[in-house]
């Protein structure tokens, strides 16, 4: 008989793994490759904005012309604005009016189309895209249209000359420039609320309407109490939006009325532009810019300290 050797093998072991990194060690690699990720972005913020809003804010320190050597006055200039200059107050009192008007009008209008296209079924989406056309429409090529439609010779004279009413002077006089300002820039604007109040809309359960309907809920009732406070998030959102954008306008009182007749139309934006292009203070246009970013800020710091009383998030 042949004895077969008995070839004895060894117990497998397990391959020892390397000892967890201490979570301090974790976190500080996670950190730093977060850090390079971010750091394109970070870069071109601080180059692009930060950098460009301290200087304008060391530039209202000075009587800086566009081409000369720029003096130091402190304060003088935000004095200057506050005490002795009735254009600011003027303009403010225009911007104020502006964008009080234009919110509401546009927020109102906007809401209800948002709901009427709810209910248009398969037609909703196309006149979603027809209202949202002027938003991305140059607002130059618009306020040139707008401006060759509102002259005295223009379109809209001509069709109410046609049923038999003398038409106005839509730019030359004082109320009905700034009328035709806030018209021109609700039509070039509302597409952006009408998509934003659209989706909000979309995301209401439609069991809850359902459920107030079988409750005897008739439809205003279910808008005041269903809709209403399922939208809010949305209507919150953009008037935040809507209030900012109506600070910052410029393209439309430029072109269409240059600030007037008189300043009946001039705003904080276009009176800042005036002041450092045509004026050549930019000190000066620095501390208009600067006054417009408190008010701004304050309106926003405003809203959204009500933000709680006034959203509903228990969709």
């Amino acid at each position: 008989m042949t004895l077969i050797p008995q070839i004895r093998r060894e117990p497998k072991t397990a391959p020892e793994r390397p000892a967890p990194l201490p979570a301090t060690t974790r976190r500080r690699g996670q950190g730093r490759q977060a850090a390079l990720y971010l750091a394109p972005g970070m870069l071109g913020f601080l180059i692009f904005i930060v950098l460009p809003l301290l200087a304008s804010l060391v530039i209202s320190l000075f009587r800086w012309p566009l081409f000369g050597t720029p003096e130091f006055i402190g304060m003088d200039n935000y004095v200057t604005m506050l005490t002795t200059d009735p254009v600011f107050w003027t303009v403010l009192r225009n911007t104020l009016v502006f964008a009080a008007c234009y919110t509401l009008v546009n927020l109102v209008v906007a809401l209800g189309l948002s709901t009427w296209l709810q209910n248009l079924g398969k037609w909703g989406p196309f006149f979603r895209i027809l209202f949202f056309i002027p938003v991305v429409t140059p607002m130059v090529a618009n306020a040139l249209v707008w401006r060759l439609m509102l002259a005295d010779d223009g379109v809209v004279n001509g069709v109410l000359e046609a049923v038999g009413i003398a038409g106005p002077s839509w730019l030359s006089d004082g109320n009905l420039a700034m009328l035709s300002l806030i018209t021109m820039s609700v039509w070039q604007g509302i597409g952006y609320n009408i998509i934003v109040l659209g989706a909000g809309l979309n995301g209401i359960s439609p069991s809850l309407l359902e459920a107030a309907k079988i409750d005897g809920a008739g439809p205003w009732k279910r808008f005041i109490s269903v809709i209403l406070p399922m939208l809010s998030p949305s209507l919150f959102f953009c008037t935040v939006m809507t209030i900012i954008g109506a600070f910052k306008v410029f393209t439309q009182p430029y072109l269409l009325t240059l600030g007037g007749p008189g300043e009946s139309t001039n705003t904080i934006v276009l009176y800042l532009y005036r002041n450092g292009f045509s004026f050549d203070q930019m000190g000066y246009a620095s501390a208009l810019a600067w006054a417009l970013f408190v008010i701004v800020m304050l309106i926003t710091a405003l809203q959204f300290s009500q933000q709680k009383r006034l959203v509903n998030y228990d969709n």
